[in-house]
């Protein structure tokens, strides 16, 4: 039973039935590649397969990010068929039930999910993830054209009931994941150039394309001219743009048919210095031939660099406003070619320099060279680049502030948009903010809301480009000369504000791959410990804390017995567990102490003492009963007074120590495990020796002066 979910549509995505995984691998490497790849009739030489594979991970019950356990693959570039094969195994035993695995994909970063439905902080920007539930089977899922460079996936099981158990005393399953990733690439690309129509011919095979987009590409035109079918009039050509990614898939699909109109698709904003893949698939019926030429035409746009060269040539006790200091397109630049350069044409953007200042792991800072404010104006938009393409970045959180002068944005507003792969280079009256294959994070300034944050989780590893251009709607006369200072501050965080008072920011690693998640405390909750719903409040804060530390207050009781009967052992012992146990910290050298400190829940650390002790007892206790030539103790009134209250107090104590403790109600049922173990051991301990005194150990310890006198009578002699 499987179940796949995302908030985006999924066209390029199929879940396979499940088979046994080393059939199936044996299945897929011996056959011809599918048909998303090609036509399954006839093997296509063009096409390569290849597998990768990780190491299984141990499953875990979902309580935050650190229990969902993460896969990196990498994509290999003319990748036409991605097929992930997922295994899941589990152990044999009696508690080994099916159990619902949830797998989430995403390109370009670690999924963001939310098993719990907990809330994000304020100004999150957090996409539906796409994830796959499945049960104790294996499975596979397909994605055509998929993105070359940095794939996850992510897998955990249901929510934790936050349980806390004895390790061996309670029986559990292991449940192992293992996914395996099958590529299927071309080895021949047909490469399009620029403004030359290249000639093409489809059968029964699709033909693979790509051309490259160079940086600042305006717009992409792709075009097939001259489309003919057998020789006759028509365009049966399916052409399939772009890369799929997960969880948005933004793949552009042209269908041509009508022999009359042109068969053309035009792209805004497209990722700008990469290749871009080009499926041609016919149509039309089987061993009908389809011809055409296809040609792309790419417009060119000229930066406006602001001149930081001054910066350079200052001294450094000089200091200059560089933010309005503009730089004029150089004369070396040419016209637009797979080499990257710019030619002719009007601007299109004012580019702003952004500094990369690396401050910690998965931790960023960026700002404009000169360390000012960034002019926006209403001809252009005013660009900056973030630089996100390290592999390293995306495990933490981008956050954007911007903030503006109420009094200089009176009657007109500043859009934003934040992008990977370009920058958004032309605002509408909509403010839509999406490229060429994405979609972008808008954000606005005016008079009432003079400022905007915004916070992106695991952001995708790629350039990303802040756009900002001053907006009239009612006036737009009003725009034309005007200027607006916007200060900005962009860093790359691991955590939120450090996870707020109530988290810990932890750092994860997933072999080479490093990124950070948020651990939460006293009921706190979501992905920056911000969603209050279940938190506690002060007041039980500090109740669960006296809680657990006044309750070792009972061991009183026992030490006191302990000192009245003369046993100093047990009572050294008692006051030593009160005293530790009220700090929260056990210190000792010895070797049960030092497991204890590793592992506070293994069965033996607990049962280790508790089996040696018993034994020590039940010797003890036969040897005297055979001495004294009767059972001990020999009267009823201690059996019922005394010892079956404290074995009592301790089969309930034990009891809940090991099966009724959870994560929400530690601080209560710890804190009674204190008073029961302290009361059974004050009803357990053994009776005063019969010809000794009460408190007789204060009159062993000679801690004070004794007066001697001398009761002989001196001697006098008379002379």
């Amino acid at each position: 039973m499987r179940q796949a979910g995302t908030g985006t549509g999924g066209a390029a995505v199929a879940v396979v039935v499940p088979v046994a995984v080393p059939l199936l691998l044996l299945l897929l490497l011996a056959r011809s590649p599918p048909a998303a790849a090609g036509d399954g009739q006839k093997n296509d030489a063009r096409l390569v397969s290849e597998q990768f594979s990780q190491a299984p991970q141990k499953l875990a019950f979902y309580s935050w990010y650190g229990s969902a356990r993460l896969f990196h693959f990498r994509v290999p570039p003319d990748t036409v068929l991605l097929r992930w094969l997922l295994q899941v195994s589990r152990g044999s035993g009696p508690t080994c039930t099916n159990v619902e695995i949830t797998v989430y994909f995403r390109y370009g970063a670690p999924p963001v999910i939310n098993p719990l439905g907990t809330s994000f902080p304020d100004n999150t920007s957090v996409q539906p993830s796409f994830f796959l539930k499945m049960l104790h089977s294996n499975a596979s899922i397909n994605i055509s054209h998929p993105a070359p460079g940095d794939w996850f996936v992510a897998a955990h099981l249901p929510p934790s009931s936050h349980k806390i158990e004895v390790k061996g005393f309670v029986p559990t399953c292991a449940y192992i994941f293992q996914p395996d990733m099958l590529v299927v690439r071309v080895v021949e690309v047909s490469i399009l150039d620029p403004d030359v129509p290249l000639p093409q011919t489809l059968l029964s095979h699709p033909s693979y394309l790509k051309v490259f987009v160079p940086e600042y590409t305006q717009e992409l035109r792709l075009e097939l001219q001259g489309c003919a079918s057998n020789g006759s009039l028509g365009c049966p050509v399916r052409l399939t743009v772009g890369s799929a990614t997960l969880p948005g898939n933004f793949q552009k699909v042209l269908t041509c048919s009508s022999p009359t109109q042109a068969c053309h698709l035009l792209l805004p904003s497209p990722p700008w210095d990469r290749w871009l893949q080009v499926t041609a698939k016919s149509l039309a019926g089987p061993r009908v031939s389809v011809a055409f030429s296809a040609v792309a035409a790419l417009t060119a746009c000229r930066p406006w660099s602001v001149n930081f060269q001054h910066l350079l040539q200052s001294t450094p006790n000089q200091s200059s406003n560089a933010s309005t200091v503009l730089l004029p397109p150089t004369p070396s630049y040419q016209d637009l070619d797979r080499t990257g350069r710019v030619g002719g044409g009007s601007f299109c953007l004012r580019s702003f320099p952004v500094l990369r200042e690396d401050v910690d792991v998965v931790s960023v800072r960026f700002q404009p060279l000169d360390r000012v404010s960034v002019v926006v104006q209403s001809d252009m938009p005013s660009v900056m680049r973030l630089n996100l393409n390290t592999g390293m970045d995306s495990g933490g959180s981008l956050t954007i502030s911007m903030r503006v002068n109420k009094t200089a944005i009176a009657n007109t507003s500043v859009v934003a948009c934040v992008t990977a792969a370009s920058p958004l280079l032309s605002f509408n009256a909509s403010l839509s903010c999406t490229t060429a294959f994405f979609q972008g994070h808008p954000l606005s300034l005016s008079a009432s809301s003079p400022t905007a944050n915004l916070i992106i989780p695991y952001p995708e590893t790629d350039n990303w480009y802040l756009s900002l251009q001053l907006m009239c709607p009612e006036r737009p006369e009003e725009c034309e000369q005007a200027s607006v200072l916007v200060e900005t501050t962009l860093n790359l965080v691991p955590c939120l504000n450090d996870c707020g008072p109530y988290g810990q920011c932890l750092l994860l690693r997933r072999h080479g791959y490093l990124y950070a998640g948020c651990s939460c405390k006293a009921g706190w909750r979501g992905w920056s410990c911000t969603d209050n719903s279940t938190a506690q409040s002060a007041a039980q804060q500090k109740a669960a804390a006296l809680l657990l530390t006044l309750s070792n207050l009972v061991f009183l009781a026992p030490i006191a017995i302990s000192v009245h009967r003369s046993l100093l052992v047990e009572a050294s012992v008692y006051a030593y567990t009160m005293f530790f146990s009220t700090v929260l910290f056990l210190l000792g050298t010895l070797v049960f102490a030092m497991s204890l400190q590793l592992d506070r829940r293994a069965a033996w650390n607990t049962m280790g003492p508790c089996l040696f002790a018993i034994v020590v007892m039940v010797t003890m206790w036969v040897y005297r009963c055979g001495r004294r030539r009767h059972c001990y103790p020999p009267s009823w009134q201690r059996w019922v007074f005394y010892l079956l209250p404290g074995i009592s107090m301790a089969a309930v104590a034990i009891t809940i120590y090991t099966s009724m403790m959870t994560s929400d109600n530690y601080y209560y049922t710890h804190s009674i495990w204190h008073m029961l173990l302290a009361g059974s051991a004050a009803f357990l301990l053994p009776p005063r020796e019969q010809h000794t005194k009460p408190w007789a150990c204060s009159q062993k310890l000679t801690c004070h002066y004794e007066i001697c006198k001398n009761h002989r009578d001196e001697l006098y002699t008379v002379t």
